[in-house]
Formats: C-alpha cells, sequence, structure tokens
C-alpha cells in the first residue's frame, strides 16, 4: 500500500464517523435507502456464497486475522520505539477499514426505524395489560408442555439433531413473513460456532458475523433454547440490528412454526420475559402467576440457569461490558438491558394482531 493510500484511508476515518452520526438522524432514509435497499443484496449475496458451507467462514477469517495480528505484533514489538509511527499508522488503517465495512456490510441497520414504528405499535402498556397477556402465555405453555410430556412435572427434551433444527427454522419465517411480508427470509446461511467455547465463557447464546453474515449459534447451550436462538440470529441476518427487536422475530418466527417444540420454545421465552416485567411492576403478581406454570417448565428454565451458573468467571463481567458498550455506541442507549423490552412489542404486537386469543 502506497503512502499516499495511506494517508487518504486514515483521512476518511472522521469522515466515516461523521456521517455515520449524520445519517443516523434520519431513521426513514436509511430504512428506505439501506435496510431495504442496499442491504438486502449485500445480506442475501453473503448467505449464497457461505450458507451452503456447513462451517463458519467467519470464525475462520476471524482465526486467521488473530494469527496475523499476532504474527505483526511478534515482527514488530521490537521496533516500537523506533517506528512507533508507522505501527500507529498501521493500527489505524486496519481499524479504518474494518470501521467501513462493519457499517457497510451490516451496521448501519443499527439507525434503522425502529420496529415499533414500522409495525405501527404502542410504546406502553399497563400492568393489567402484562398480566392479561402473561396469564394467557403461561396457560398455553403449560398447554403446549403437557402435550409433549403428558405429565406437567417433566421437562421437555427436543428429539431433534442440531441440523435438523436449523433446517425447521425455515418454516417458521415462512408462516411469519406471510403475515408479516418484512421478514421474508431466504437462502440459510445458520451454523453453530467453532468457538462456542469461548462464547460460553463470554455468555453469550449466538452471533451474527456482520462481514459474512452467518447466524451463528453456541453449540453448547440446552437444546431447548436452540429454536428461539437460531431465530433470533437470523431475524439478525435480515437486517433487524437491535436486540429486542431480534428476540421479538425470533420468538414470532417459533411461534408461528408448525412444529410444536418451536411453539414451546416461544411460549417459554414469552413467559420468562414477561414475568419478569411482572416481577418488576406487582411482586405479588409476579408469585400469582409464577405459581401457574408446570413445574415441567421451571425444570427447563433451571436447566439454562445451571448451565450458565457452571461457566461463571471472571473473565465473563468484562466481556458483558464491553457488548454493553458496544451496544451502546451503536444507538441501543439501554445497551444489554434492550435485550428485554421484547416485552413491549409482544404486549402491543398481541393488542393489535392477537397472538393468544382470550
Amino acid at each position: 500500500m502506497t503512502k499516499r493510500t495511506k494517508i487518504l484511508i486514515a483521512l476518511s476515518f472522521p469522515l466515516q464517523f461523521i456521517l455515520i452520526k449524520i445519517l443516523g438522524n434520519y431513521p426513514e432514509f436509511i430504512e428506505t435507502y439501506y435496510s431495504n435497499g442496499l442491504y438486502p443484496y449485500i445480506s442475501k449475496l453473503f448467505r449464497i456464497v457461505f450458507g451452503w458451507i456447513p462451517f463458519s467462514i467467519g470464525d475462520i477469517f476471524y482465526t486467521i486475522a488473530g494469527i496475523l495480528i499476532i504474527r505483526y505484533i511478534y515482527k514488530n514489538v521490537r521496533l516500537v520505539r523506533k517506528e512507533y509511527k508507522r505501527i500507529l499508522m498501521d493500527l489505524y488503517i486496519t481499524i479504518t477499514v474494518v470501521y467501513f465495512a462493519f457499517h457497510l456490510l451490516w451496521g448501519m441497520n443499527y439507525y434503522r426505524l425502529p420496529l415499533y414504528k414500522s409495525l405501527e405499535l404502542d410504546r406502553k402498556y399497563t400492568t393489567e395489560e402484562l398480566v392479561n397477556f402473561t396469564e394467557r402465555v403461561i396457560a398455553k405453555a403449560n398447554a403446549v408442555q403437557f402435550q409433549i410430556t403428558q405429565n406437567e412435572t417433566v421437562k421437555v427434551e427436543i428429539p431433534y439433531t442440531i441440523d435438523e433444527i436449523f433446517e425447521k427454522t425455515m418454516n417458521g419465517y415462512e408462516n411469519f413473513s406471510a403475515k408479516q411480508p418484512q421478514f421474508t427470509f431466504t437462502n440459510q446461511s445458520l451454523k453453530t460456532s467453532i468457538y462456542s467455547g469461548f462464547l460460553t465463557i463470554m455468555g453469550f447464546s449466538g452471533y451474527i458475523n456482520p462481514f459474512t453474515n452467518e447466524a451463528q449459534v453456541n453449540s453448547k447451550i440446552p437444546v431447548y433454547k436452540f429454536p428461539v436462538t437460531a431465530n433470533h440470529e437470523k431475524a439478525h441476518q435480515i437486517g433487524y440490528s437491535a436486540e429486542n427487536e431480534a428476540n421479538f422475530i425470533g420468538c414470532m418466527a417459533s411461534l408461528y412454526n408448525d412444529d410444536i417444540y418451536f411453539q414451546y420454545g416461544a411460549y417459554n421465552f414469552m413467559a420468562w420475559h414477561c414475568l419478569k416485567e411482572v416481577h418488576n411492576r406487582d411482586k405479588d403478581e409476579y408469585e400469582r402467576l409464577k405459581a401457574t406454570l408446570n413445574s415441567g417448565i421451571q425444570k427447563n428454565h433451571d436447566e439454562v440457569r445451571d448451565f450458565w451458573n457452571s461457566h461463571k468467571n471472571r473473565l465473563k463481567p468484562i466481556f458483558k461490558f464491553t457488548f454493553d458498550q458496544f451496544l451502546k455506541a451503536n444507538n441501543q442507549s439501554k445497551g444489554i438491558l434492550s435485550y428485554s423490552y421484547v416485552v413491549s412489542l409482544l404486549v402491543n404486537y398481541d393488542k393489535k394482531n392477537v397472538i393468544i386469543p382470550q
């Protein structure tokens, strides 16, 4: 790379930063020309190119990048004092290129129109509406759990392989997009991560690779969590970067799936998120509602809690804090807390479209 090229790239970073922050103030523009304009072509192209490969190309890229970084450090550590300007310039250029690629290939979706606006939903809801919705969710969760196990005390075990679960996710998106066309999904690119052990240490169930558009699930999480988690990551693939929105879409794609195990995953997901919000508002109502859950559902919940408790480590809070700051830097002001805001979308979507009849 010539010196002139390096200078031009270096000068582009502040311009990129300013442009992105300006465009971020115009979500309708991003929604029209990026999220529903350029991005679908980029996303589909990457899913076609990488989707058929059974392992994560993105993880391979990260591995190669890590090796190159270590190699660069090894070669230049002795030259830091003499050539620190060149080394800093190389670092700056790398950050500039990655910053550009991230926003072009996926990251501008953080600035798109909020989902509640595109679905024309309210943002607020009363405690009475929340309790009513939670009661209906628990009733359905109990019914589906009993239908599967024929015993209220037995936890649900999904009888599918991971590949079978991934394949079945398509049905839910097909059914949900028939009602909401904006969630149409084609060209599967869904995989387990070769770094699932590392994801477990960090406390993450999955992630979207913004540079290859591969959706990846942590292969070590309890299997009954796979349907909603996989659908959550697929929601990121089609351009919904906000975590509460990906939670909502992943839940709906599971709920509308013809498979009963996917439906159970959705009801279970909704029940616990709603119960948490009820607890925040009315602890007595929380205790009353929680007592109505089948114990088999509680056992599935305990399975997940025990899994994460068994992998507690000193690094996890650091990773969580870093991701929290990343989300806040990308237009999600509540950071990790934004995951739980899915309840607002669920309750208000039900008010307009009736997810669960009275």
